[in-house]
């Protein structure tokens, strides 16, 4: 295998996965998927992807989303495939993904050998992803590569996503942290959603999220009083839970090599910035307040 930088997957990782993300925050998003069935606004941070494990029932939801809300996702599963499928809803969001992208890169962008060069290293990235222990990367890669290069970038992005996601899982079960512990200590890196966010798309409550601060406040991860502060042994806990991520999620940043590793981490960082000047973000989406 061949070595790479400190941290050179994780850097690649954080500029893919947000582009990939814009959608859920993409108004073309519940139109798509109001056109094939799906009109309440809290399923769609969760349906798409849950779409691809096909007509499961709420508690495989639950399992492999690791941070929503069980009551919130039985709401709505297996209800929803009563009136639409869950092929309607995959091609939904893929409806959508290819608006987004042309809408917030322009089509120079879209059309440009930058991106088609960026869809093929992501992809081959992507080959060497494994499937066992990882239901979301599985049930994404079951998915076919569409032909248009974004969309073909997308598409490997959410691979890569998952793959990192399904194994960054692991990790939080490992530090004994739950569904809104997990949440709640993110937050307080400042990387993470704001809690209005989190309360807003997980299905949680203020009081959820109260008794959680004070559960980690009670292990020493957060600082006793004030706003969400990481201790020096809650930031040691969230660097430890970055590193072993990485070391689950090595094999398709080896696999892609130092140098593919750097120019796709060089091409993802220019579409990122080009989106998020055209506003791909809400501007209060991150942070600890």
């Amino acid at each position: 295998m061949t070595s790479l930088p400190a941290r050179a997957g994780r850097r690649c990782h954080h500029v893919l996965n947000p582009l990939y993300s814009t959608v859920y925050f993409s108004p073309d998003y519940p139109r798509e998927l109001a056109d094939v069935g799906v009109h309440d606004r809290e399923t769609h941070f969760f349906i798409g992807r849950a779409a691809t494990l096909g007509a499961v029932g709420p508690g495989v939801v639950t399992a492999t989303f690791y941070n929503y809300n069980h009551e919130l996702v039985a709401r709505h599963v297996p209800a929803l495939w009563r009136t639409t499928t869950p092929e309607a809803v995959v091609g939904a969001r893929l409806r959508a993904a290819d608006t987004t992208l042309r809408r917030l890169l322009g089509d120079d962008v879209i059309k440009s050998d930058a991106m088609a060069e960026a869809a093929g290293l992501a992809l081959r990235a992507a080959e060497a992803c494994t499937r066992h222990a990882r239901p979301l990367y599985a049930a994404q890669a079951d998915q076919p590569v569409p032909a248009e290069p974004h969309l073909a970038y997308w598409h490997a992005s959410a691979l890569l996503r998952e793959h990192r996601g399904d194994g960054h899982l692991l990790a939080l079960l490992d530090a004994e942290l739950d569904q809104v512990e997990a949440l709640v200590s993110h937050t307080a890196t400042g990387k993470g959603m704001r809690p209005h966010w989190v309360l807003a798309t997980r299905g949680w409550g203020r009081a959820d999220w109260d008794a959680a601060v004070e559960r980690l406040r009670g292990r020493g991860i957060l600082a006793s009083e004030g706003e969400l502060t990481l201790t020096e042994a809650g930031e040691a806990l969230r660097a430890d839970l970055e590193e072993r991520t990485d070391r689950l999620d090595a094999a398709p940043y080896e696999h892609l090599g130092a140098e593919g590793v750097e120019r796709l981490t060089e091409l993802g960082r220019g579409f990122l910035m080009t989106a998020v000047a055209a506003g791909g973000f809400p501007a209060d989406l991150t942070g600890k307040g």
